[in-house]
């Protein structure tokens, strides 16, 4: 019998792309004044993925490539001190920058019918869980009070497709693979992945967002009021699979 629900959060219960804007604005206006000599010599397309000095970073520090907070704060201090700021200072600007980072990173808009399908499940009663390659704190969101449990790549140290995540969520919860569905919108670090660990997906794959191949999933949602019916449906297929 299916027993909890795990979700990514990022592009699948709310667009991330225009979180992200508004938190880099708040966070450049924030440096424009307490950081002048950063922002009068880098750009916000410096934090980018692909970004020079992002890729400098990675280069010497590989250990923290899964980590999107350890780079935002990395980029950060590496950044002051190549403005001129000591590396005591860099380090304080840093941390309180990434602090107002965060403040507008968990500033979300919910898809349509997500909170809707998440309290559903929930009065279903399915624990629910949040798998997240993310920085995002789902606690720190309007649906945190729906969610039992969350790890992320900072908190597992590794990144989704790796299998750790979902497997510390099964040792959490005491579960087993055919007792969990994992909902998700990437075909490789969601679907793929859960599916390899004999976990059920649902693939969300909402208007909008293209993939070069469709995930191979047990069930597909266009809509998220589709969800609580997708993982109804997967109850009788769950009863007849165990992986003892």
């Amino acid at each position: 019998m299916i027993k909890c629900v795990t979700f990514d959060l990022d592009d699948t219960l709310w667009a991330v792309d225009p979180v992200i804007r508004q938190a880099n604005q708040s966070l450049w206006q924030w440096l424009e004044m307490n950081a002048p000599l950063f922002t009068a010599m880098h750009e916000v397309s410096d934090m980018a993925e692909g970004s020079e000095l992002r890729r400098s970073l990675l280069e010497k520090h590989p250990e923290i490539a899964h980590s999107l907070s350890l780079i935002r704060i990395k980029l950060l201090e590496r950044g002051c001190v190549a403005a001129g700021y000591s590396e005591a200072e860099a380090i304080n600007l840093a941390e309180r920058a990434f602090e107002v980072f965060m403040q507008g990173r968990h500033q979300v808009e919910l898809f349509e019918h997500a909170q809707a399908a998440l309290e559903q499940l929930r009065q279903q009663g399915y624990l629910i869980g949040a798998l997240s390659n993310g920085n995002a704190d789902v606690s720190q969101t309007l649906v945190g009070h729906l969610f039992d449990f969350q790890y992320n790549a900072d908190t597992v140290g590794s990144a989704k497709p790796e299998p750790e995540m979902f497997q510390q969520a099964l040792h959490h919860t005491g579960l087993r693979p055919e007792q969990v569905v994992h909902v998700g919108d990437h075909p490789i670090n969601d679907v793929q992945a859960a599916r390899q660990l004999g976990i059920w997906t649902v693939w969300v794959n909402l208007p909008g967002q293209e993939w070069p191949q469709p995930a191979v999933a047990d069930h597909t949602v266009q809509c998220l009021s589709q969800l609580p019916a997708a993982v109804e449906g997967l109850k009788g297929r769950a009863a007849q699979r165990a992986t003892l």
